[in-house]
Order: structure tokens, then sequence, then C-alpha cells
């Protein structure tokens, strides 16, 4: 079989190291003569690979011991739910910067509980830009500020963090968790789903200070109270074991690798590779502001629209495949998360050329 290169936004494409350690330890894991999948989550064995895990994505991120990590289900989506439930504290509105599709269903959840401030938009250029903060109009009484870091969709990125003095600061960062060090100590909660820079679908990281727990709203959901999540050690009711074992195998593979410096460094030069090609062409088009381009997800579009059929069915025979645009911004995407090796972007670059020549 040709090389495939997946650039599905997620779920996403995993190392193919771990995907090849796991088939092995698929049946029998370490002579246990159990799967993964049919271990008690409270064993013994189980435990011993969750606790693992976290140590391991600890020392990834150097998270500091005043914050807990959980191991949820539900997704982002969730999470858009369990910020404000948990986080307002009694206040009764909190600050949210929309920059796209992924902060806009935020911003609609939040509202079925807080006041919404939203303190900064780019919905006025369609998502093409992320606000710089001397726009942002903040509330001092905010119970938290959300953010996302990474638009999936609009290929919109943070390369900053907010200052917001001691308001607790939130972030959505499930697509470009892992893929550069961040200092953890500046934000009150930071989430994740899966799916694209850590392992499967199913499982969510929540990264939470311990002094925001404890004062979930009245009738939040006990699944949704991120103090008994963390009181019972994620475990209070059955979590995604195998979602967080692939997890572990691939934080073992990161710190192998480098660590997220390395991760960063290549992170650069992939997207480095795409977006110095998309600019020196007249065919292909980013339309992302340049200093907010997303080093995970890179959109695009052709000169004429009329050719993207057969851009992808082309694409498709070469082995380059999922890169047709979100349905509600259409085009191109090309999600280059940590494990796209750098040849797969080149081969991308290579059959864009080869596409202009015979269709330009």
């Amino acid at each position: 079989m040709s090389t495939i290169y997946n650039f599905s936004a997620g779920p996403a494409v995993l190392p193919k190291s771990v995907l090849e350690q796991a088939r092995d330890e698929m049946v029998d894991w370490h002579g246990t003569g159990m799967s993964i999948m049919e271990m008690s989550h409270r064993g013994k064995d189980f435990t011993a690979i969750a606790h693992q895990a976290e140590a391991d994505l600890r020392e990834l991120l150097a998270i500091p011991e005043n914050y807990k990590v959980l191991f949820l289900q539900g997704g982002a989506t969730a999470q858009f739910a369990m910020v404000p439930m948990n986080l307002l504290r009694g206040k009764a509105g909190a600050d949210y910067i929309d920059t796209g599709i992924w902060s806009d269903k935020a911003i609609k959840e939040a509202r079925r509980y807080a006041q919404v401030n939203v303190a900064a938009s780019s919905a006025d250029h369609a998502y093409t830009y992320a606000p710089g903060q001397t726009a942002w109009q903040l509330d001092s009484n905010a119970a938290y500020v959300h953010y996302t870091p990474n638009e999936t969709i609009g290929g919109v990125e943070f390369h900053w963090t907010p200052e917001v003095g001691n308001v607790p600061l939130v972030a959505d960062m499930s697509s470009n968790v892992l893929s550069k060090p961040i200092d953890v100590s500046r934000f009150g909660v930071i989430y994740a789903g899966a799916q694209k820079n850590i392992g499967p679908a199913g499982l969510t990281i929540a990264i939470v200070r311990e002094d925001l727990m404890g004062e979930a709203m009245p009738r939040t959901p006990t699944l949704y109270d991120y103090k008994v999540q963390a009181d019972n050690g994620s475990m209070y009711n059955t979590p995604p074991t195998y979602a967080i074992y692939i997890a572990g195998l691939v934080f073992q593979l990161l710190k192998r690798e480098g660590g997220l410096a390395a991760m960063e460094q290549r992170n650069i030069a992939k997207a480095k590779l795409l977006y110095d090609y998309l600019d020196a062409s007249d065919f292909y088009h980013n339309p992302v502001a340049p200093e907010n381009r997303s080093r995970m997800n890179v959109p695009f579009t052709l000169s004429n629209p009329a050719l993207d059929a057969a851009f992808l069915q082309g694409a498709q025979q070469q082995g380059l495949l999922q890169l047709k645009g979100h349905a509600l911004v259409g085009g191109m995407r090309a999600s280059i998360y940590n494990a796209m090796p750098l040849e797969g972007v080149q081969a991308l670059v290579n059959y864009m050329q080869d596409f202009v020549k015979k269709q330009g």
C-alpha cells in the first residue's frame, strides 16, 4: 500500500508507533491475559496505567501541584456547560472572546447559565483574525474569561496568552494542546477533547486549579462537578479506559521525542512549508491574518471553486485524505497535528503544485 496521509481535523491521525504498540497489546496486555478494554477501571493494572498517564502529562506540560488533572467524557462540548456550572461561584456573568464557530458554540451554551459578555469578536471579518487585547472590553467583575486558543474550523490561533489579572482564564485547547509549551499557571481551567493531538475520541482532559473547585451551581449534575471528579480520581463512573491508555502511549512518545519544545519546532516547520507555498501561489488562498494563522489547521480555497471536487478526488488518489473543508466554510482544510510528519505536508505541497500545472 502506498503511504497514506490523513489530514482529518478530528478524529485525527495518531502516531504509527502508538498504533502498532496498541495492536501488539490488544489481546493480552503485559501478560495479564486481558485487553485494556476488558479490565476493571478500579483494578491495579488499569489504575497504574491511568496514574502513569497523568504523571506523564504533568511532566510534559509542567503542571503545578495545585492543579487537578481530570480524565472526563462528553468532549469539549460538555465543558461548554461544565465551565459556567463550576466557575460562576455566585457571580452572574463571564467574559467570552468570540473568534470562530467553536467559541460561538461555547458562548451559546454558557448563556443557559450566565450573563455572557462578549468582550471581543472577530465575526466582523468572518472570523479570520484574533482580536488584539487592546480591543477587549473585559468586565472586572466577571467570574472568568473564556477563549479558544485555536479555532479548528477557521484556522485562527492565538500565539500569545491573554492577560486577565486575577480573573480565571479558561481555554478550550482541543486542537492545539501539546503542540507547544504553555505556562499552565496562567490559566484557571484548560480543557481539550482528545481526538486531535492526544488520542481517540471519547476522552476529554481538564486541568483545573484547585481553588476553583467546590462551588458548583446547586443543580449541577454530579458528573459535571469538577470537585466530585477530582475527589474520585476521575473514576466516579467508568472512565474511557482504552482512550486513556492510548493517550498514555502518546504522552510517552512525546517525552521520548524531546517534549513539547521539540514538538513546537516541528509544527512551526510544517506550517511554514504549507503557508509559504500558499503565499507564493495565485491559485490557492488562505484567508487568515498572517499573525493569527494556525499551526494545526490550515484552511485554503482554490481560485476556481468549480475545481474543488477534482482537487479532492486527485488528492485521494495520491493518498492525501480528509482535505475537504468544514461544511460551514467550504474550501479545503489541512489539519497538520503533532502526528502528521513533515513528509506528509511536503506530499501535499507537491500535489498542489502538480494540480496547478494540470488545471491552472
